[in-house]
């Protein structure tokens, strides 16, 4: 009886937890559970080999704890399973890339504590990236990073001091660079169009918006309404479009589906793998927080997770051929009617400075 109530009390957390996600209350502790389903999707697993093992399936009640747990593993499963190699890649390999086509974009929050700058920019030469994104860069990183100017003559700088600094250093021409504050008057978002060795331009955005918790924003508003703003405002370019950064969302949840829904931008994760950069300093606990998006005209060359450099965030390194010229098909999410009506709510929730949306 003993063992029976343990494995109730256990299901009905999972439950839960799992359930939990659905509801599309905004506040932090709800939005917190679409994190880890990765580790509730281990949680059942292991439930369920406990429970196949020791519980007395002469008891309903013990076949009705079971069914509960695999419908937890399965309603798990269908959130991640398109970050495996399990699920069709939704983003083409590129074959025969032309270098003068192709862009590679190393994108890290440096953790604005973190005194390890040697650390990072010796990543920076080894993997040599044509552009480099950092994020919570303040003053004195700034000092630090300006070292690259040598071989990156390109470049934007936002210092601040409250986790949010920005830094982008370039070695192909930037223009009408923009840094803009769309939600929040302190947290910024960079805006470019970046011109490859072929010529060709392509328009990019670095973003990190403040995440939902306790310490910071209490609901998922500010964060929501910033996605979706990019979203929109990607979707009517011409351009080919990247958008990348610590969006403080996981892959999977139900917004970061909605900004690719409403942007029509593609993840080439799907099919890959899940490439966790969050949290570099305990294995147990990793969810893709860093995220490269990119639009149809792209193909992939590379994607990959760099080594720890000191911070709790690793850095993402990704490379992307533009494809533009030649008849490819790819198709991420559609957005539906319910999708629009959505997007619109988490506009109308929060006041975005639609004049400095990038167009």
């Amino acid at each position: 009886m003993l063992l029976l109530l343990i494995f109730f009390t256990l299901t009905l957390l999972l439950a839960i937890f799992t359930l939990l996600p659905l509801w599309r209350y905004e506040v932090w502790w709800v939005r917190g559970f679409d994190f880890p389903r990765m580790q509730l999707l281990l949680f059942s697993v292991l439930l369920l080999i406990v429970g196949v093992v020791l519980l007395d399936f002469s008891e309903p009640t013990a076949w009705s704890l079971l069914v509960v747990n695999l419908a937890c593993f399965i309603f798990q499963a269908w959130w991640i399973t398109p970050y495996t190699r399990l699920f069709p890649v939704e983003v083409h390999s590129a074959k025969h890339p032309d270098e003068h086509n192709t862009i590679t974009i190393l994108t890290a929050n440096v953790l604005t504590p973190n005194r390890n700058s040697a650390g990072f920019i010796e990543l920076v030469m080894d993997s040599k990236p044509d552009v480099v994104v950092t994020l919570e860069t303040d003053e004195w990183w700034q000092s630090k990073l300006d070292t690259l100017e040598a071989d990156y003559r390109y470049a934007i700088k936002c210092p601040q001091d409250n986790l949010y600094g920005m830094h982008v250093y370039s070695k192909f021409p930037l223009s009408e660079s923009r840094v803009e504050y769309l939600v929040e008057h302190d947290v910024p978002s960079i805006h470019t169009l970046i011109r490859l060795p072929s010529g060709r331009t392509i328009q990019v955005h670095f973003l990190h918006p403040a995440p939902p918790s306790p310490v910071e924003n209490e609901t998922s508003v500010e964060r929501d309404a910033e996605l979706v703003a990019v979203a929109k405002s990607v979707a009517e370019s011409d351009l080919p479009v990247i958008v990348t950064g610590d969006l403080n969302d996981v892959a999977w949840s139900a917004t970061t589906r909605l900004f690719r829904k409403i942007s029509g931008l593609l993840d080439p994760r799907i099919g890959r793998g899940m490439y966790n950069t969050f949290h570099a300093g305990y294995w147990f606990l990793r969810w893709p927080l860093d995220h490269l998006f990119h639009s149809d005209h792209f193909t992939l060359c590379s994607i990959q997770r760099l080594p720890s450099f000191g911070s709790d965030h690793f850095a993402l390194l990704t490379k992307l051929a533009d494809e533009s010229s030649k008849s490819i098909e790819q198709e991420g999410l559609d957005a539906d009617v319910t999708d629009h009506l959505w997007a619109g709510e988490k506009l109308d929730n929060i006041d975005v400075n639609s004049t400095l949306t990038p167009k």
